[in-house]
């Protein structure tokens, strides 16, 4: 009786140092000359797993960089001419449409299983609404919020969603958070906005109440959008990334329909579905797509906060970029910023071993 229940606990033991292990996302191998319970970590698996990690932030940051710029290419006199709805539209059909080419790439070589089929039931589904809702309107405040902030006031308060990804992590995920961590944020912050002060101007900052509250809004849509998708891609991890993306994807479209039937529909019936496009707004186009896609893989491989991390260091690449775009002028606080934001990432790093 007494060997049965050693050896009960055993199990329970190993079950939970397993459990642990994949929480933790470790890939482990059981080896001989370890004792019972302690995984031994595969490093054939940590390889490819890294360099897809690697891979995604690193697209992920060259597509951010690239996407004011690109918005700012497509307005024509200071104005879209073309529906920012409709735009919208089109970036939610080309990332549905990617995700179906990459489903039935799996499908020619897996075959249909249970982890890449696109049927599923009503209670799998119906979490998907809710964060296409709130990308729609990030997404719509993203083209208005210029009417009120100019392009470096946007740039300062675009790192409010910095801090409003950090509580909503703790508050949604359940996901402790250390005390360097918060640390590393208020450093984030306060680099990405170092790095964007205009040296110039003493009233960077003083912009309209409506651009504040645009921000403000802002910043909780894209933190609460990002962590609650999150949860959702994670809740389910053998499942295939581009099953999940093409439901968000198709309730996406949905919500941009009903937006250009409420927003622009005598405008499209008038002048057309394309009126107003460029190349630069097809491009554009392309680029969001894209982004889109690599944020989920980040959400599904990696976590949201890497996500922020990332996109915060594409905004300083994005002002490397423009020194030869367009002769912008590197100054102090740029190099100040840049260093805080390097010591940062370190610090998050740092205290995510150490939680």
């Amino acid at each position: 009786m007494d060997y049965r229940k050693i050896k009960d606990q055993k199990d329970i033991d190993v079950e939970a140092a397993a459990k642990d292990d994949v929480d933790e996302s470790y890939p482990f191998v059981p080896s001989a000359s370890s004792s019972i319970g302690e995984p031994k970590i595969d490093i054939n698996r940590i390889k490819p797993q890294w360099k897809r990690k690697s891979l995604v932030t690193f697209a992920l940051t060259i597509l951010t960089s690239s996407q004011a710029i690109l918005i700012v290419w497509s307005k024509r006199a200071g104005k879209y001419d073309y529906s920012v709805t409709t735009a919208n539209f089109l970036v939610e059909t080309l990332k549905c449409a990617i995700s179906i080419i990459a489903l039935a790439s799996a499908w020619r070589t897996e075959g249909v299983t249970e982890q890449n089929k696109l049927t599923a039931s009503l209670k799998e589904v119906i979490v998907y609404p809710i964060p296409a809702a709130l990308y729609l309107f990030k997404n719509l405040l993203q083209y208005y919020i210029f009417a009120y902030v100019d392009a470096p006031g946007y740039q300062i308060l675009k790192n409010l969603n910095i801090i409003t990804t950090g509580v909503l992590y703790r508050i949604i995920l359940k996901k402790k958070l250390s005390e360097i961590q918060w640390a590393a944020f208020v450093l984030l912050t306060a680099g990405c906005t170092t790095a964007q002060l205009n040296s110039n101007s003493d009233h960077v900052l003083q912009t309209p109440v409506q651009g504040w509250v645009m921000a403000i809004v802002m910043a909780l849509l894209s933190g609460f959008a990002g962590v609650y998708t999150e949860a959702i891609i994670k809740k389910r991890p053998s499942q295939n990334i581009n099953v999940q993306n093409f439901w968000l994807y198709v309730f996406g479209m949905g919500f941009n329909a009903v937006a250009i039937l409420v927003q622009d529909f005598d405008a499209v019936v008038n002048k057309g579905f394309f009126h107003g496009y460029s190349f630069i707004t097809f491009l554009m186009i392309f680029n969001h797509a894209l982004s889109g896609i690599a944020v989920s893989m980040v959400m599904k491989y990696a976590d949201n906060i890497v996500k922020v991390y990332f996109t915060s260091v594409a905004m300083l690449l994005t002002a490397v970029v423009s020194v030869f775009l367009f002769g912008f002028h590197l100054s102090l606080a740029f190099f100040l910023g840049t260093i805080v934001v390097s010591v940062s990432i370190y610090l998050h790093s740092a205290g995510k071993m150490q939680r």
